[in-house]
């Protein structure tokens, strides 16, 4: 059966979760606005509770034109109930819906146990609810959410006859109003899909951490994959998760960091794949060409950041990052705004600075049209600058490195960039 959903996600990670429903759930009718995809699917629910890009999965009840509220509450009530509301039919039909994924998930994961007590089964048929509404724009300056949330459970309990229970609902209604959009849907889970089990110390944000090994031109099965500044090991475990085959290297200077991710690592039982190594991302001790991907979340911001000059250090971490990684391999990184200016400097003055190396501050989301243009860019070469310990202020050129695509995210109170490259060939150090 064809279902009609929608997942949240955090803002620039949109296009990268329309693009997993397409390939793992095989959706039609993709459509993505800022902070939510809209898909229909008629995998089981067991197999889209696997998405890894998705903050929250909803079963989709109403998506409308925007809603224009008069500021007087006794109108404003009346459209509400026939705008948002709209027709009680459908969302009875909706909850019928719903009822049957919960059962079809709690088959899959509760096999053998025994059915609900019988009052429980009766609260399905007259069910309890809440309202969480989210509003901004105009509607926003006459309402708040907390009023809007009131006068839309009183028609929903006017029209459908269901009780109003604020603390334990059997439904949670959310809806969205904007200037651009009203959107009435109902969580299919509890906990976000964006919670991992298996980290018992957050790092990494796991959305962003799984999306910098989506982000590898090419599927990462059979090979080797290193972190040469893994903290807890969020970005290791995030694609070992998704790469069955794949053995994952995890390096940092901080023990206690390590101790972390190696109890990660345990609690996900990827012992045998994912192995922890003290040592400095500046002299990785591997041989040249020794791994087929470097993913890396380069340390930032007061709660990740480390003790090293990092816009300083960024030229030869990059240096050493290339030397390992073999010639086909794919380097991805996550830097800060400022990093990824400095990143920006270190690449050579030509045209490509604005195709590839677009660091627009004033537009958060990624456009799908740049990122096409991004990932056919010709070869471009990085170059870095030696410290003054270590050489003159000489620029030597990288030209091994090939620019795929550079992808903006929300990191919450900051934004982050991730680079992607390609190496096409040998490293061969020239002046410039």
């Amino acid at each position: 059966m064809i279902r009609h959903l929608y997942c949240t996600a955090g803002a620039g990670m949109e296009e990268l979760l329309a693009e997993e429903v397409q390939h793992k759930l095989c959706a039609t009718q993709v459509e993505q606005i800022p902070g939510r995809v809209f898909f229909c699917s008629n995998a089981d629910l067991q197999t889209v509770t696997q998405l890894k890009s998705a903050e929250r999965l909803f079963i989709l009840l109403r998506k409308a034109e925007p809603v224009s509220l008069p500021s007087n509450p006794a109108k404003a009530a009346a459209v509400i109930k026939q705008r948002v509301v709209g027709d009680p039919d459908i969302w009875r039909q909706t909850f019928l819906t719903w009822t049957a994924l919960q059962q079809e998930l709690q088959c899959s994961q509760q096999r053998g146990q025994k059915r609900k007590r019988e009052d429980e089964e009766e609260s399905l048929h007259t069910p309890s609810f809440r309202v969480s509404c989210r509003c901004s724009g105009v509607i926003a300056r006459s309402y708040t959410s907390q009023r809007l949330s009131r006068i839309i459970g009183m028609a929903i309990k006017e029209d459908l006859g269901w009780k109003v229970d604020l603390r334990e609902p059997v439904l949670e209604v959310n809806v969205y109003l904007s200037n651009d959009h009203c959107i009435v849907g109902i969580p299919l889970l509890k906990h976000p899909l964006a919670s991992r089990s298996y980290m018992k110390h957050n790092g990494l944000r796991s959305t962003i951490a799984w999306a910098l090994s989506s982000l590898c031109p090419k599927k990462l099965n059979d090979c080797v994959i290193l972190d040469p500044m893994c903290g807890v090991g969020a970005v290791l475990l995030e694609a070992a998760q998704e790469y069955s085959n794949a053995v994952f290297l995890g390096m940092d200077t901080d023990l206690s960091q390590l101790q972390k991710a190696a109890e990660n690592v345990k609690a996900s039982g990827m012992e045998g794949r994912v192995q922890l190594l003290l040592s400095s991302a500046i002299e990785i001790p591997l041989a040249d060409g020794a791994v087929d991907a470097v993913l890396c979340d380069v340390p930032f911001g007061r709660k990740f950041s480390c003790s090293s000059d990092m816009p300083a250090a960024l030229p030869h971490l990059l240096r050493e990052m290339e030397r390992v990684l073999r010639v086909g391999g794919h380097l991805v990184l996550l830097l800060s705004l400022q990093l990824s200016a400095q990143l920006k400097k270190t690449i050579c003055t030509q045209e490509h600075n604005q195709n590839v190396n677009s660091l627009d501050t004033n537009n958060l989301h990624t456009d799908p049209s740049n990122t096409q243009n991004e990932s056919t860019d010709t070869t471009k070469p990085l170059m870095f600058h030696k410290s003054s310990s270590e050489m003159s202020n000489t620029p030597l050129l990288i030209s091994s490195l090939q620019a795929q695509r550079t992808h903006r995210v929300s990191l919450g109170s900051t934004d982050a960039f991730m680079h992607t490259y390609t190496k096409i060939h040998t490293h061969t150090l020239s002046l410039k």
